[in-house]
């Protein structure tokens, strides 16, 4: 039989092979330098649009910032601080979180005991004066509506005397109205009042609109001196009183929650809890008309310290007559003036009134390289405070909370102003402030977090911005 045998493929098909192989090489070397070419193309188009970068001001002149203000009719000067900021400079980069700092505390060399304390025979040498307060406002002539307020009516020209230490009848809250109008807040009933009239030293904190949890002081850190003769007050409101009650903190019959003398405020003068928390810690010399002495402290603190122990170092040590701690990040007002914003913190638009305005009376940015700097900072921490009673301790507590009154209730960008004016204004009669470490605060207090958090407070109901922009010309700086 013949043979079966496979059909041979012809030669030219292999020829066709090596052709098609040459027509992919070609392509090959004609597609790699494009694609080159576009890679490079990409990138320096992504590298000159990047606004911080000298390549852009090249092609463009200006930065955006530079544009915007620009475009928005404001001009632009590098030597000029401009506190408007735009949306990416409030807005935290989300892709560059900075890491979680860590304070400590620091050791505080107390007395080993309060036994034998005594008040130094030097320490009253403070300037001397007399103040007393407005109490009554009469209707204003000529003003057909009249609304009494807590803070009084104080007019810009009445506010420029109240800085000059001297005998004087000053605002500082508590001020009412004639007889037929209402109450302007902050009621007390009498036993209260009767109770704080006996203090001659006296601790006290404030809970309004159920914020915080209540934080007793830590009973085996108070001696028994400072038990029986110191007056520890928590002022609360209604609310307050019945969330704590829900939560088992049960007044006894004399109102004590522990240490804590629980006294209830009915009326507050302001829809802002955290304005109204401004009058007990600003106010103490006027709540506790008898007191020689007062420790602040917010309610997101508990104490651990005795209290005559801190008034021996923090006053009687440093020869001081008010004592504060420093903020522990920020030393200017200028940034804080730019984390209020940031963080919404209260309205813009009064945040910068309130700055302007200060600018404007000679308010200057902290500058630590002075070989005499004024103070160590212009920034305080402010939950914890220690006091004298003294005159101008009083009067610089009146004129701090007439500045949260007039303006915002965020009282650490008015304290350096209050304090340098203060100065600036009496340069014959020191006030002797002691501005001390934070880290000594969080030695004599635990810090917690708040129940709730903050909100974004409105502006102020009296705060009279077309006044106040043209009242004052710009001084000399402090």
């Amino acid at each position: 039989m013949p043979e079966l045998r496979l059909p041979i493929i012809a030669p030219a098909a292999a020829g066709s092979r090596r052709h098609s192989r040459r027509l992919r090489r070609r392509c090959r070397l004609i597609l790699l330098p494009v694609l080159s070419l576009a890679l490079l193309s990409l990138a320096y188009l992504s590298f000159s649009s990047h606004a911080n970068l000298p390549i852009h001001a090249m092609h463009h002149g200006l930065s955006n910032k530079e544009n915007l203000l620009k475009w928005n009719g404001q001009g632009y000067s590098p030597d000029v601080t401009n506190i408007s900021m735009t949306k990416a400079e409030l807005e935290t980069p989300k892709s560059r979180k900075k890491p979680h700092k860590r304070y400590a505390p620091c050791e505080i060399q107390f007395l080993p005991s309060v036994d034998d304390l005594v008040e130094p025979a030097h320490y009253g040498n403070f300037t001397q004066f007399s103040l007393s307060y407005i109490l009554k406002e009469k209707v204003l002539l000529g003003n057909g509506f009249f609304e009494p307020v807590f803070g009084g009516h104080q007019s810009l020209g009445d506010r420029e005397e109240t800085y000059h230490a001297k005998d004087q009848t000053l605002h500082c809250g508590f001020v009412r109205g004639p007889d037929d109008y209402p109450s302007t807040g902050f009621d007390l009933d009498e036993n209260d009042r009767r109770y704080m009239a006996t203090c001659h030293v006296a601790v006290s904190s404030c809970i309004f609109g159920s914020s915080d949890y209540l934080r007793r002081p830590t009973k085996s850190r108070i001696g028994s001196y400072a038990k029986k003769n110191v007056c520890f007050v928590m002022f609360m409101d209604e609310l307050t009183m019945a969330t704590l009650s829900s939560e088992g903190h049960m007044p006894d019959g004399n109102g004590f929650i522990g240490l804590w003398r629980s006294v209830v405020v009915k009326n507050l003068p302001y829809k802002d809890m955290r304005r109204a928390g401004k009058v007990p810690k600003f106010l103490a010399h006027r709540l506790f008309p008898s007191a020689m002495y007062s420790i602040w402290l917010d309610s997101k603190l508990r104490l651990h310290a005795d209290p005559m122990l801190i008034i021996e170092y923090f006053l009687w040590r440093k020869k001081a007559e008010y004592a504060i701690s420093m903020h522990y990040d920020r030393s200017c007002v200028w940034e804080e003036v730019l984390q209020n914003k940031r963080l919404n913190k209260y309205n813009h638009t009064a945040i910068d009134e309130q700055f302007h305005f200060y600018r404007s009376d000679g308010l200057v940015k902290f500058n630590n390289s002075g070989q005499l700097p004024v103070l160590p900072s212009y920034v305080p921490e402010g939950s914890f405070i220690v006091r004298a009673h003294t005159p101008i301790s009083n009067l610089f507590s009146c004129l701090w909370f007439n500045e949260v009154n007039r303006f915002t209730s965020r009282d650490q960008l008015s304290f350096t102003y209050t304090y340098l004016k203060l100065r600036r204004t009496n340069p014959g009669k020191p006030f002797h402030l002691n501005m001390f470490k934070d880290c000594e605060r969080r030695a004599i207090a635990k810090l917690f977090h708040h129940r709730t958090n903050e909100t974004t407070d409105p502006p102020p109901a009296n705060l009279r911005l077309d006044t106040i922009r043209h009242s004052y010309k710009a001084e000399t700086a402090i």
